[in-house]
């Protein structure tokens, strides 16, 4: 396991601010109670800011038919819809609901070719409210496979969560399993698929990114 880039800023600042608040309650609080409320709060808030930027070791075993979960999280939606921003027509929409607790990178559901990345500012609604998908601040990221199928892979930020970050450029060629980026302090990504994909997992199931597979084209 290692710490994803984008955390050791906020690691670091973490650290010395809980050093600081440390120093300042033990030269100025006498009863020992306080002091060790303080550092016991101070090591578990250390820990679970280490932990959430954690990016563990896994290795993805390839299928050029399988469609992978991009996140960790629990499986929240799954419907058909009617898309109609980018491909005019029905999809398959499931959405993975990450908690604060879930690793945070994500990560390529298919190899293929990057046809269009897309960012949009927005509110910050708790991300499995339904309509988070539409208002929440998103990115969009449009991947074409190698059978000419495309998907489409929305990061959304939720209540907690501030920043997205993204990866992808237009154009880019990807490979199955690839970091696509983060999403800082939980979060939800939704996939539309085609609507004949085959799907292999239930709602309420937990996935894990680069290890569960959503559905295999047909």
């Amino acid at each position: 396991m290692r710490i994803h880039r984008e955390g050791y800023r906020i690691i670091v600042s973490v650290f010395a601010i809980l050093v600081v608040a440390s120093a300042l309650i033990t030269a100025n609080v006498d009863s020992k109670i306080p002091q060790f409320i303080m550092y016991a709060v101070s090591i578990f808030f250390f820990y679970f800011i280490v932990r959430f930027f954690r990016v563990p070791k896994r290795r993805i075993t390839k299928d050029e038919n399988a469609i992978f979960s991009p996140a960790d999280g629990k499986v929240v939606v799954i419907e058909e819809i009617f898309e109609d921003k980018y491909f005019h027509e029905k999809r398959l929409k499931i959405s993975i609901f990450m908690s604060a607790f879930n690793v945070h990178v994500n990560s390529y559901p298919i190899s293929g070719n990057i046809k269009q990345v897309d960012y949009y500012p927005g509110k910050h609604m708790i991300a499995w409210y339904p309509k988070s998908s539409d208002l929440n601040e998103h990115s969009c990221v449009i991947i074409e496979h190698a059978n000419k199928k495309k998907i489409l892979v929305k990061q959304i930020a939720g209540i907690i969560a501030r920043r997205i970050v993204c990866y992808a450029k237009e154009g880019q060629e990807i490979h199955q399993g690839d970091e696509i980026g983060i999403i800082k302090m939980g979060s939800r990504v939704d996939v539309l698929l085609p609507v004949n994909v085959k799907v292999f997992v239930e709602m309420g199931e937990s996935v894990r990114s680069k290890k569960t597979i959503l559905a295999f084209f047909e």
